[in-house]
């Protein structure tokens, strides 16, 4: 099971994983049998939220997600923001993902050379279509511009989504998206011999491949320790019971 994760899993979401497995083993024993083979877990870097307030002119919208509660139900609230990966040529890469807020599951990304806003609408215009959203669906991202431009709201405001926006300033608004990033740096570049990508297709590739399994192979503790997928499934099937047509 360790070597399954390859190093992701440690004592807890190992005792989980185990137990749905019908395997009842104690953490000390797990930790106790991990020592002896001198095998560790990958142990994610601290995460500390950034501020986005780039002096872009453009106007941007309310934060639409204060004073309200969790989201509860999929496709209720949808979370994003943009990254950069390291290449081997010391270039950088850029990375956009749409996470649903409630399920955990990554709708949507786009990985490119430059961060222009046709990253952010690709990488939206995916997670629409793998979850056509209900009306008053909520994106909120940061500040950057480019969550700001004119194709941005066109493409939101074609599938009737609302648009909202961290508070200036306020580092902890948009954490729920920026928190994705550490994980996927640690769990995809630390298993490396060197912690960079080989150029833009491989970083496509690598993404593609960890996204895959961390919405239908990886437990998350924040949802129960079940799967993103089958817990945004799961989800909509409970809405529609309880909002039949």
């Amino acid at each position: 099971m360790f070597g399954v994760h390859k190093r992701r899993y440690g004592t807890r979401r190992l005792r989980v994983a185990l137990r749905q497995k019908g395997y009842r083993v104690g953490r000390q024993r797990l930790r106790t049998a991990l020592r002896r083979r001198a095998l560790h877990a990958l142990q994610p870097k601290a995460y500390t939220p950034r501020t986005t307030d780039s002096p872009h002119g453009l106007r941007c919208a309310p934060n639409r997600l204060l004073d309200q509660p969790k989201p509860t139900q999929a496709n209720r609230v949808w979370v994003s923001d943009t990254t950069y990966l390291p290449l081997a040529n010391g270039d950088w890469v850029y990375l956009c993902a749409y996470q649903d807020m409630a399920s955990k599951q990554v709708l949507g990304w786009q990985v490119g050379a430059s961060m222009p806003e046709d990253l952010i609408t690709r990488a939206l215009q995916r997670a629409f279509w793998a979850q056509p959203p209900t009306p008053g669906l909520r994106v909120h991202a940061d500040r950057g511009g480019q969550y700001c431009g004119n194709a941005y709201r066109q493409l939101r405001h074609d599938y009737q989504a609302l648009r909202s926006q961290s508070r200036r300033g306020d580092c902890y608004d948009n954490a729920p998206a920026e928190s994705l990033w550490a994980r996927l740096k640690t769990e995809v570049l630390e298993l490396r011999e060197r912690p960079v990508f080989a150029d833009l297709a491989n970083a496509q590739a690598s993404v593609a491949l960890y996204f895959d399994y961390y919405n239908h192979e990886r437990l998350h503790s924040i949802i129960g320790y079940q799967l993103p997928y089958h817990t945004h499934q799961q989800l909509l099937q409970l809405n529609a019971l309880n909002c039949p047509a």
